[in-house]
């Protein structure tokens, strides 16, 4: 299998629900490290598995859509607790998305799975590992 990451970062703030998540309910920031690794068994004609530059093009435009806001106020999370896991699996998808519809370069169509990583710190971190499907 071969594996291409591109990674980038956001700044954001949210707080969470549940008194599990103690001061945590206050309002918080956090930077996270965004790592996408995208995997697939054969490279193209080019011996590419992705456009590096569109992957890192494409990540960068769908993290625009959430770097710098408070997460709260994003009515497409309405009712979530953001945590990393979570975003994690929200930008997975959106790569998804952006493999099948070939923003990733044309041989980004066949990656076959997704890895998604941040990294709040460099002690502890969240992935989500899925195939695009």
């Amino acid at each position: 299998m071969f594996s291409l990451t591109v990674a980038d970062h956001i700044m954001v703030a949210h707080s969470f629900r549940g008194d599990g998540f103690g001061p945590a309910q206050r309002v918080h920031g956090a930077t996270f490290v965004v790592e996408a690794e995208f995997r697939a068994t054969a490279l193209d004609e080019a011996n590419l598995l992705v456009d590096i530059a569109a992957a890192r093009i494409e990540l960068r435009r769908l993290l625009d859509a959430i770097d710098y806001r408070n997460l709260d106020t994003v009515p497409e999370f309405a009712g979530q607790n953001t945590s990393t896991e979570f975003l994690c699996r929200h930008i997975h998808g959106r790569l998804c998305a952006a493999a099948r519809d070939g923003r990733l370069g044309e041989s980004g169509r066949k990656v076959e799975a997704i890895k998604v990583l941040l990294r709040e710190s460099p002690l502890a971190w969240a992935a989500y590992d899925a195939e695009v499907g």
